[in-house]
C-alpha cells in the first residue's frame, strides 16, 4: 500500500504535534514534488511528495529510534517496502545504514537538511519569506558554520554528489520548491 497525500498527512499529524515538525514535513513534501518534476518523475510526484511528508514521522515521539520506528509504524500499516526504504534512507550515515540509491531516495537525503537551512535563512530576512530569498543569501549563510549549526552540511554535499548536482543548483531548486508551498510552511509574503 502507498499512502495517499491525505492519509500521509493524517498519519504525520497522529505522531507529531509540533508545528515546526509539521511545517518541515510540508516543506520537504513541496521540494520533493518539485524535484520529481525536475527529474522527469512527474507521474510519481504524489509518491515523492508522500515520502517527503512522512520522512520524519517518528522524530517527535521517538528521536532516539529515528527511522527505525518509522519502519515499524509503516510496516504495521502494510505500506509498500520501497516507500519505507526511501524514507529510511534519508538517515544514511546518521541513524541507518540504508544507502540512498534511487533518484527519489537521493533527493530526500539531499534536501532534508537543506530545507532547514533555507527556512532559517528566510526567517532572517525582513520579509521572513522564501518568496524573495535568493541563492546568494543562502550561500552566505551556508558558509557560516555557526548559522543553523544543526544542519549537517556534509550530508547536503554528499547528496549533491549522489544526485550529480552542484550545490548552487541544489539550493536554487530547493528554494523554488519551497516557494511552491510557502504559505503552508509559514514562509509566504505577508499580505
Amino acid at each position: 500500500m502507498i499512502p495517499t497525500r491525505e492519509e500521509a498527512w493524517t498519519l504525520l499529524r497522529e505522531y507529531n504535534q509540533s508545528q515546526a515538525l509539521l511545517r518541515h514535513g510540508l516543506a520537504v513534501e513541496g521540494v520533493m514534488r518539485h524535484f520529481a518534476r525536475l527529474l522527469g518523475e512527474e507521474d510519481r510526484e504524489e509518491l515523492w511528495g508522500a515520502v517527503g511528508l512522512l520522512h520524519d514521522l517518528d522524530y517527535e515521539q521517538y528521536p532516539q529510534e529515528h527511522c527505525a520506528k518509522t519502519r515499524e509504524i509503516l510496516e504495521e500499516r502494510d505500506v509498500d517496502p520501497a516507500f519505507i526504504r526511501a524514507i529510511v534512507s534519508h538517515g544514511y550515515g546518521l541513524c541507518t545504514d540504508v544507502e540512498p540509491l534511487t533518484p527519489m531516495e537521493k533527493t530526500l537525503y539531499t534536501i532534508d537538511e537543506l530545507t532547514g537551512l533555507v527556512s532559517a535563512a528566510a526567517l532572517m530576512r525582513p520579509s521572513r519569506s522564501v518568496m524573495d530569498l535568493e541563492l546568494g543569501s543562502v550561500k552566505k549563510k551556508y558558509k557560516d558554520k555557526r548559522f543553523a549549526a544543526g544542519v549537517n552540511r556534509g550530508v547536503i554535499e554528499d547528496g549533491c554528489r549522489r544526485l550529480g548536482l552542484d550545490l548552487d543548483e541544489d539550493i536554487t531548486q530547493t528554494i523554488l520548491g519551497m516557494r511552491e508551498c510557502a504559505d503552508a510552511i509559514g514562509l509566504g509574503l505577508a499580505q
